[in-house]
């Protein structure tokens, strides 16, 4: 069998600990100004950065980020002039940085860039501070942002998009609640195992994600259980960035497609998505990927050779017993409602297509139906 090539794109550097906030502004050096992309919640972490020169904070970032919040940012970055972007939140804040610190100062717009390596070039520093464990975005090269008018995620995709520091600090995801840690959490096992199991899955990669869903099968519950557990903290936190390292060459598959009409047309956050279809693309996949999937099922505390009915059974209750309510119709959704999700799914062809087992329109409705 031939291997595929592949270029695998990572921070410039990466610091990892508790407390490593604290060392973005010697980093940083001189920066004169600087924009941090925060939430409202994660504005509260700024001081610890200890940035030198003015600073401008934009925190207007919600759970999902669509064309309007970024126009503001950028406007933001604009009025800012910066020589230094800083984002400092989950993935939807790091996602927007990425894509300010490329374009504040260009001719190219949103719509110019989207799609693969359409940015032109990047000349502003950008730090990326990650204050959840769950996308990896701030090891990536990708950005989302939700087109609202058409109901579906806007996709750039280009090494220009890379952070030249990154930072892991578990200190700063000890206040995430614990459903918050658990379908965050999921999402960062989503992405290795779709990664792991993918059609363009390739040998490096598959050992990022075996690191990452190992790490997940170890600390998740942990941190659930107790939000201060610094070690089971740090796990997540390279589980997820083992995760963003898998985006880049590979991307996820059906997991993700089946997840994202939940976010962009139900607005569920994007790892309580993830969560609730994990356990039904898992076991449809089994079939297709046997070797794979019963790796991801002895690692995640599943059991060994394992029906698809009973890997279904295992892989639901272990994400409903980390408190993650597994009903789409618990979550607002209606049964007429399925099918239109069903066909926003099956048309995101970037990520279908990577999916080890086909999928037809009809599958895609029957594993929404079986999680509503």
């Amino acid at each position: 069998m031939t291997i595929a090539t592949i270029t695998i794109h990572q921070p410039r550097r990466l610091i990892v600990g508790a407390g490593t906030i604290g060392e973005v502004g010697s980093w940083a050096g001189d920066a004169a100004r600087t924009l941090v992309v925060a939430t409202p919640f994660t504005a509260g972490f700024v001081d610890r950065l200890r940035l030198p020169g003015s600073v401008t904070v934009f925190d207007a970032i919600p759970g999902e980020p669509d064309i309007a919040i970024f126009d503001a940012a950028i406007e933001a970055a604009r009025r800012t002039n910066p020589d230094l972007v800083v984002g400092v939140g989950g993935g939807s804040v790091l996602d927007v940085a990425k894509l300010v610190a490329a374009l504040w100062n260009s001719d190219q717009t949103l719509s110019d860039v989207a799609g693969p390596n359409r940015v032109a070039d990047r000349s502003t520093r950008l730090a990326q501070v990650a204050t959840t464990a769950g996308t990896g975005s701030e090891a990536g090269i990708r950005s989302l942002i939700t087109d609202p008018g058409k109901g579906n995620k806007i996709a750039v995709e280009s090494p220009h998009l890379i952070a030249d520091l990154a930072v892991l600090d578990p200190e700063l995801t000890f206040s995430l609640p614990p459903a918050v840690t658990a379908a965050t959490g999921i999402d960062a096992m989503a992405h290795c195992v779709e990664a792991f199991t993918n059609r363009r899955a390739h040998p490096m990669i598959d050992d990022f994600a075996r690191m990452g869903f190992r790490l997940v099968g170890r600390y998740l519950a942990r941190a659930v259980r107790d939000g201060s557990d610094t070690e089971a903290r740090e796990g997540l936190m390279l589980a997820s960035y083992y995760g963003g390292v898998c985006l880049g060459p590979v991307n996820t598959a059906a997991g993700h497609a089946i997840a994202y009409p939940l976010g962009t047309l139900l607005h569920l956050p994007h790892g309580l998505a993830n969560a609730i279809v994990f356990p039904h693309v898992l076991a449809f996949n089994q079939p297709a990927v046997p070797a794979k999937t019963a790796e991801v099922a002895e690692a995640l505390g599943f059991g060994q050779e394992l029906s698809q009915r009973d890997l279904l059974g295992a892989a639901h209750a272990f994400c409903a017993g980390l408190g993650v309510e597994m009903s789409l119709s618990a979550h607002g959704a209606t049964e007429p409602d399925l099918r239109r999700y069903a066909e926003d799914a099956h048309a995101i062809r970037r990520l279908m297509d990577n999916n080890p087992r086909d999928m037809s329109v009809d599958d895609v409705l029957g594993i929404y139906k079986a999680a509503f």
